[in-house]
């Protein structure tokens, strides 16, 4: 569609949502921009004719009708009833998901599109408190100069070509992958698609790409159906780190100094001093109690002290 018809268009949509009367075709002809090109009253017709079927075809609801029985022409208009969009209604999670995805788009390639969503929001009355969920932040930042060539050839379904490297301190390697989507998992982002030269399925880290190209006509690739593009990233990837731990011990007196560090004394007994320290995780928890031996039980959680208690009977057999 050419941009005169589109403005053509938009102005007849004004022009009808304007008024409450029906207006007559020789009134819109003198009203909307673009009819009065019209070389003559046929080519005007034709022209409104189009226009009409195709703002149907779009779901406007185009009206006929008279504004009177004495009125001998047929006129047009939108109802606003029948063409505004129905109350928006947001729950508060909702309202928040909406106010942390406006944050996350904060790059130059997107942070257009989230300033107008979130605009549009609020014009339909949706009240998008961009403060909302304290304490929560996305952490992921779309800066990554790969980023935008890498989502423009996703959704044009091009291939690309790129540099990529397996570490800080690899060297560089040319990749041509089929595209299939650009994934954010544990604050990064990642290109998954069909590796041509490996004949396989591969997850790039897109901070590790660069002079990213798309290349060959668009449509040219398929997604698989079925395809968990976020499963793939987190099999490649790896296992979770796990979360820190926060363990309760009796540490024999004046003993263990390396878990004293850090530790809060909560209570003091004959047997030794009760704490509560912070571990990074179960596993490096439990290697560190179980190396002071006897200076150091756990009393909680049971988890870790049943972690503890295998290790000791496997040093013990």
């Amino acid at each position: 569609m050419s941009s005169a018809r589109s403005e053509r268009l938009v102005n007849l949509v004004l022009c009808l949502l304007s008024t409450r009367q029906y207006l007559s075709a020789e009134r819109i002809r003198s009203t909307v921009a673009g009819y009065s090109d019209a070389p003559s009253d046929e080519a005007f017709f034709r022209m409104f004719e189009r226009d009409k079927s195709e703002l149907r075809e779009l779901g406007v609801p185009v009206e006929t009708g008279r504004n009177s029985g004495l009125d001998p022409n047929e006129g047009y208009r939108i109802a606003r009833r029948d063409y505004e969009l129905p109350e928006i209604e947001l729950a508060p999670d909702e309202a928040a998901a909406l106010a942390l995805a406006a944050r996350l788009w904060d790059s130059p390639q997107m942070a257009t599109s989230a300033h107008n969503a979130v605009l549009k929001l609020r014009a339909a009355g949706v009240e998008v408190d961009t403060d909302a969920a304290p304490g929560v932040q996305p952490r992921v930042h779309a800066s990554d100069p790969a980023f935008g060539p890498l989502v423009a050839a996703v959704d044009a379904g091009r291939v690309v070509t790129f540099l990529h490297r397996r570490g800080p301190a690899s060297e560089p390697t040319a990749r041509t992958v089929e595209p299939w989507g650009v994934v954010s998992y544990r604050g990064r982002w990642y290109l998954v698609g069909h590796d041509r030269a490996r004949q396989d399925v591969r997850c790039f880290r897109v901070s590790r790409i660069a002079d990213a190209k798309a290349v060959g006509p668009a449509g040219a690739v398929t997604v698989p159906d079925g395809a968990d593009l976020l499963a793939l990233v987190a099999a490649s990837a790896g296992p979770a780190p796990q979360a820190a731990v926060e363990a309760t011990l009796l540490l024999a007196p004046d003993r263990a100094v390396g878990l004293r560090r850090g530790a809060e004394v909560v209570q003091q007994t004959r047997d030794g001093d009760v704490v509560r320290v912070q571990l990074p995780d179960l596993d490096v928890a439990a290697r560190s109690i179980a190396g002071y031996g006897a200076d150091a039980v756990v009393l909680a959680p049971p988890e870790l002290r049943e972690r503890v208690l295998l290790l000791l009977a496997g040093a013990l057999a």
